[in-house]
């Protein structure tokens, strides 16, 4: 009788703590879908898709240049933290020389229930090599661009479709698509989707995004 006791006192407490440790970062974001709701959605998504799992699977024809096993895999990334899971995917290698650069690495890695729009190597190379390295070297403008691409929620494919979300750098982006093409800011397109790592949902894009202000 007393171990039951004990056993329900305890999850009582966990029960409580919870909600708070899930408001800790989620809370820079007020609209969208939060993320109890975010998981309710992504099982009806997954039931209105035409039989395909999207919800539950990486999408986008990048997803193709995915390693298949080790750390740089899907699964290998689904274990790791946001910004380790991204050290390990050779396409992310200048987001992730510029997280270091602004001291983001342990903010990304501890945060709970995000979603990290990742530019590609690629989409660093569109910007001119001069603003680039002017940006690098300014950490407060380096952090101000990349906190733009964190939001402080984990958002389905569906949360996507019509989306407009406050992200950790305060102003806000905009979604929007379907399937398995989406855009952000009607400018960057998501070239792999939906890539699951311990602590964030991922979509790896084809342009830098930038704040407006």
């Amino acid at each position: 009788m007393n171990t039951h006791i004990r056993r329900t006192t305890g999850l009582l407490a966990a029960a409580a703590v919870l909600p708070l440790v899930l408001t800790a970062c989620s809370g820079s974001s007020d609209s969208g879908t939060s993320d109890s709701s975010g998981a309710s959605s992504a099982t009806a998504n997954g039931e209105n898709m035409d039989g395909t799992s999207t919800t539950d699977q990486p999408f986008g024809p990048a997803c193709s240049g995915v390693p298949k096993s080790g750390a740089g895999s899907f699964d290998g990334m689904a274990k790791d933290p946001v910004a380790t899971a991204a050290s390990h995917n050779p396409a992310l290698s200048t987001l992730v020389t510029a997280v270091k650069k602004a001291g983001l690495v342990d903010t990304l890695n501890n945060a709970q229930n995000i979603t990290v729009f990742a530019p590609t190597n690629d989409a660093f190379a569109k910007i001119p090599k001069a603003t680039l390295d002017k940006v690098l070297a300014d950490k407060a403008e380096l952090t101000k661009i990349l906190t733009y691409h964190v939001v402080g929620q984990k958002l389905t494919p569906k949360d996507l479709e019509h989306g407009s979300f406050t992200t950790l750098e305060k102003s806000r982006l905009t979604t929007s698509g379907s399937g398995e093409t989406y855009t952000v800011n009607d400018s960057a397109k998501v070239v792999c989707g939906n890539v699951k790592t311990a602590n964030a949902n991922v979509y790896i894009i084809d342009t830098v995004l930038m704040p407006k202000s």
